[in-house]
């Protein structure tokens, strides 16, 4: 009896176990229905009551949930619904994770909900109608998706919205003009959609509590409206990336409360509107990249500006002096417009300017030299103008410099001390003045220096022995001066070398011991100097050199052996002192020119030999001479002999075998197939894959074209629903027929005809001097394509796709898109060649359609295609980007050296560990790093996991398009060679990498 009590007693002093509260048992589910591999929701137990302490939960003061903020915990999954029964949740953000499928229709449940964010996830398909439905709603994010289609027309119901953001998605419509009815809007962010062609509709005008309009890169056309002037409330507007013309309407000077106007890259002309001196709240005003012209006027000069950048327009005159007197400015960009006369006086002197571009104008006269008096100056651009002067003494102190860019002006005197030895600038470039006096031994403090470009001046006196404290230096470049004396010993320290370029100066003495610690060198230009003694054996270990020119110099002694190893673009020894038997290598016709003018040298050319043999072998040469000519007589006999057989056998050859052949022309011909016929023999055989021969016949005409000789009997996939009959299809031939008799492009390779007989198939090509793209990529001959070139290739091949994918009716998928299949002209032209497995895409409407096999070539098949099978031209953007990433990285598709990756896996996780530099062909120069990244940003994109990110090719070739508009072209020196070195203003904004 008394341990019954005791029981009792202990069950009626413990409080009662209430359990989790409804609000709880729903955000349970939510955890179970997600992916949490990073255990973000682990304290979201049962053991609680209310789920208030958990993580990411807040509730309000009656302990009901009113904040889900799962952002940044790397979940995955649907978008939980179940969230929409918390009766009193206003908040739900999960930005940054892998949210997926699409967003579904009751989320219009959430009726109490006024933040939503589910920027930066995966969410797909067209937007819900219902959102609108929610009507306390003020803020949507739904930024860095894959939305896709148009916006729903109910979105302008929204009753409350303030801000709405749908950036960077797959909208494809037109923007709608019932967004102007939502009159609480604040802010509206369209940006990086790509929308239909189509202009901005007036109807935003309304949005009168607007503040905030970005409409970047939305495939705008036509004038910007009147409408915009309205706005009263507006602080940013940003236009940019679009196709606007038409003048900047007068009305955008009514926007009283506007800080920022960005308008570049468009197409906009004529003047800046009159009356902007009303804008009193502008900080930042960037029209850059259009076709504005007229002055730029002084009114701008009144305000308060931070930033004004209105370079790549026409605008000339002068620029207004008041524009010194703006205290605030700290960032002017002018560059490649007309301006002339002088800069004030006093820029800088009253503005914390930073960051100063005018490069490529007409401006003359001095160097101001308050520019750095704010102690603050950053970038100093000034490259292509008619500045005249020394360079002032101030800037010399002015330690907050990066880059100094005074290139191909007038300027001339010494060099400040102080300049030389700037311990920030990364880029000093005093490139075709009238410099003169000595490099200073200061520049041992230039720690952050990687390019010095000092060429084409009058510098003079000895290179001081500080260069080689200066480790980081890339570029040597200081050509075309009197710099006497010899190379520096420290030179060798000079580890992260690319190119030393010293050619045409006074250079002395011998090459300095250690050169082989050079060994990122890619260019060593020493011609024309008075460099003297051996060639150093080290250069032979500098694995990344293709251009090497020692001529014009006093070397003496043997060519090294160990030159032999290096896969050279240039090699020129010319003009030297240098004696003995050139190694084998070397002793060919081909290089003859490059040792040209060492009378000791001998070689199998005769103009390198001297005559130390000629006395010695005088004796023999008459029995020589009767060998040679009974040996010519009895193979000249020979050789008629056989001819007159080989004709008569096959003129009765051609007679027997002439009824069997059917020629199928598609462009007017001059030659006949028994031209092809007569040179189908292994000694014009210049190529051989999977599907036959490929032969190289030079015609009567004297043009060539390449024939290919499929082999017979070869098995090839069929449709799904085939293969139970037994379905066997020939070997590409029809394939290669059907496709290429028909199409008509620039870069698609030309089939000429086609010849068949019952057990023979030839196919005649145009001829393509340079082969493949994957043959001359990955060979020694390689360095032959630097970047502009690859460039060049990716747009060419690009166009071609584009072609095939919009263009044709109905639309062809290559599907064995690869490097070996894109072919160079002789200007390396690209053409897409190989249609053997092409399929058309089904115009049924039924979507694309199964193989039986996969068609493609490995390292190049999309990962999708590889276990779906399903056909369509994802499939070839996918390949097409492994292409642009070899054409990147030099680097085979497939390599040991990637273990179980393939190139794409190989790039993704290099950049991630090691960054950009390690992934760039050694072979490219870095003066085009930029522009190589934003290319292979567009490799990235094509090769995306799921295909609904790859962008179509026609969108590929508009971003490759875009990267050439920002390659300048190549500066051509006096000498004729062609300087690296091209004007990068509009780079100057920012890396892409």
């Amino acid at each position: 009896m008394l341990l019954f009590l005791t029981i009792f007693l202990i069950l009626c002093s413990t409080p009662p176990i209430l359990g989790l509260n409804q609000e709880g048992l729903y955000l349970q589910s939510v955890k179970h229905s997600l992916d949490d591999p990073d255990s973000a929701l682990s304290n979201w137990n049962d053991r609680d009551e209310t789920p208030c302490s958990w993580s990411r939960i807040t509730c309000d003061s009656s302990g009901s949930v009113y904040s889900v903020d799962l952002s940044n915990t790397n979940i995955a999954g649907a978008f939980p619904s179940l969230l929409c029964r918390l009766p009193n949740l206003t908040f739900i953000s999960l930005y940054n994770n892998s949210i997926n499928s699409t967003l579904p229709l009751d989320i219009s449940f959430c009726q109490n909900l006024h933040h939503l964010d589910l920027s930066q996830n995966l969410l797909t398909g067209a937007l819900p109608h219902t959102l609108a439905d929610i009507p306390e709603l003020r803020y949507v994010d739904l930024t860095g998706n894959n939305f896709s289609g148009d916006i729903p027309e109910s979105f302008g119901r929204f009753q409350k919205l303030e801000v709405l953001a749908l950036v960077s998605n797959l909208f494809d419509g037109t923007i709608p003009p019932f967004l102007g009815n939502v009159s609480t809007l604040k802010m509206l962010n369209l940006s990086y959609n790509p929308f239909s062609s189509g202009r901005i509709p007036p109807e935003l005008g309304n949005l009168t509590s607007l503040e905030v309009l970005w409409l970047t890169d939305c495939n705008l056309a036509g004038e910007i409206p009147d409408s915009l002037g309205r706005l009263k409330s507006l602080k940013d507007l940003d236009l940019a990336i679009n196709n606007l013309h038409g003048r900047i309407p007068t009305s955008l000077s009514e926007l009283t409360s506007v800080v920022q106007i960005e308008l570049y890259n468009n197409s906009l002309s004529g003047e800046l509107p009159a009356g902007m001196s009303n804008l009193t709240a502008l900080r930042l005003f960037d029209a850059s990249m259009n076709q504005l012209s007229g002055t730029i006027p002084g009114e701008l000069c009144t305000l308060q500006l931070e930033s004004l950048n209105l370079y790549e327009n026409r605008f000339e005159g002068s620029l207004p002096p008041s524009i010194a007197n703006s205290l605030n400015l700290y960032e002017l960009r002018l560059f490649g417009n007309r301006l002339t006369g002088e800069l004030p006086k006093n820029l800088g002197k009253n503005s914390p300017l930073r960051w100063l571009d005018v490069s490529n104008n007409l401006f003359s006269g001095e160097i101001p030299a308050t520019l750095c008096e704010r102690g603050e100056l950053e970038e100093l651009l000034m490259i292509y103008n008619s500045f005249s002067g020394e360079i002032p003494a101030s800037l010399g102190e002015c330690n907050s410099l990066t880059r100094v860019r005074l290139g191909h002006n007038r300027l001339s005197g010494e060099v400040p001390a102080g300049i030389w030895g700037l311990p920030l600038v990364y880029l000093l470039e005093l490139e075709e003045n009238y410099f003169s006096g000595k490099i200073a031994k200061t520049i041992a403090g230039a720690g952050n220096l990687s390019l010095l470009i000092i060429s084409k001046n009058n510098f003079t006196g000895a290179i001081p022995e500080e260069i080689g404290w200066v480790e980081n230096l890339v570029e040597l470049s200081g050509s075309n001066n009197r710099l006497s004396g010899a190379l520096p010993e420290s030179t060798v320290n000079l580890r992260q070398l690319d190119t030393l370029d010293l050619h045409n100066n006074e250079l002395s003495g011998e090459l300095p011991n250690g050169v082989e610690s050079w060994k990122k060198l890619n260019e060593l230009n020493l011609a024309n100097n008075y460099i003297s003694g051996k060639i150093p054996e080290g250069i032979g270990k500098l694995s990344v050199l293709n251009y090497l020119d020692l001529s014009g110099n006093r070397l003496s002694g043997k060519v090294p052996l160990g030159l032999q190893n290096l896969k050279l673009n240039l090699l020129n020894f010319s003009d030297n002192h240098l004696s003995g038997d050139l190694p084998p290598q070397f002793a060919k016709e081909m290089y003859r020119n490059s040792f040209l003018g060492n009378r000791g040298l001998c070689g199998s050319s005769e103009d390198l030999c001297d005559s130390r043999n000629e006395a010695k072998s005088q004796g023999y040469v008459w029995l020589l001479r009767c060998i040679f000519i009974l040996a010519a007589s009895v193979f000249t006999i020979g050789v008629v002999w056989f001819y007159l057989k080989y004709r008569n056998f096959k003129k009765a050859k051609r007679a027997i075998d002439k009824s069997k052949w059917t020629l199928m022309s598609f462009h007017k011909l001059g030659f006949s197939e028994y031209e092809i016929l007569d040179c189908l023999d292994e000694d014009n055989v210049i190529g051989s894959g999977a599907s036959g021969k490929v032969y190289k016949v030079v015609l009567t005409n004297g043009e060539a074209v390449a024939v290919k000789k499929l082999w017979g009997g070869i098995k090839t996939e069929c449709e799904s629903g085939d293969v139970e009959k037994g379905c066997v299809q020939d070997d590409g031939f029809e394939a290669e027929v059907e496709t290429l008799g028909k199409i008509r492009h620039k870069n698609i390779v030309k089939l000429w005809c086609c010849c068949t007989t019952r057990d023979c198939k030839l196919l005649v090509y145009e001829y393509m001097p340079n082969g493949s793209l994957g043959n001359l990529l990955h060979s020694s001959k390689g360095g032959l394509l630097d970047w502009p070139t690859r460039y060049k290739i990716a747009l060419d091949s690009a166009e071609g796709l584009s072609y095939l994918h919009h263009d044709c009716v109905p639309p062809i998928v290559h599907r064995d898109v690869k490097s070996s299949n894109i072919l160079l002209d002789g200007d390396f032209g690209a053409r897409v060649a190989d249609f053997g497995v092409a399929k058309v895409v089904d115009a049924s409407g039924k979507g694309p359609k199964s193989m039986s096999v996969i068609a493609g070539s490995c390292g190049y098949i999309a990962p999708e295609y590889a276990y779906t099978l399903r056909v369509n031209e994802k499939s070839d953007i996918y390949s097409f980007g492994v292409v642009i990433l070899e054409l990147v990285t030099g680097r085979l598709p497939i390599d040991p050296e990637f273990g179980e990756k393939d190139l794409v896996k190989w790039v993704c996780t290099t950049l991630d560990q090691k960054g950009v530099d390690h992934v760039i062909d050694s072979k490219l120069h870095s003066c085009y790093k930029e522009d190589i990244c934003k290319v292979l940003n567009v490799a990235l994109l094509c090769t995306s996991p799921l295909p609904i990110n790859r962008p179509s090719m026609r969108r590929v070739v508009k971003l490759l398009q875009e990267v050439g508009t920002e390659i300048h072209p190549k500066i051509a020196s006096k000498d004729g060679k062609l300087s690296p070195y091209y004007y990068d203003g509009a780079s100057d904004l920012g890396s892409v990498a």
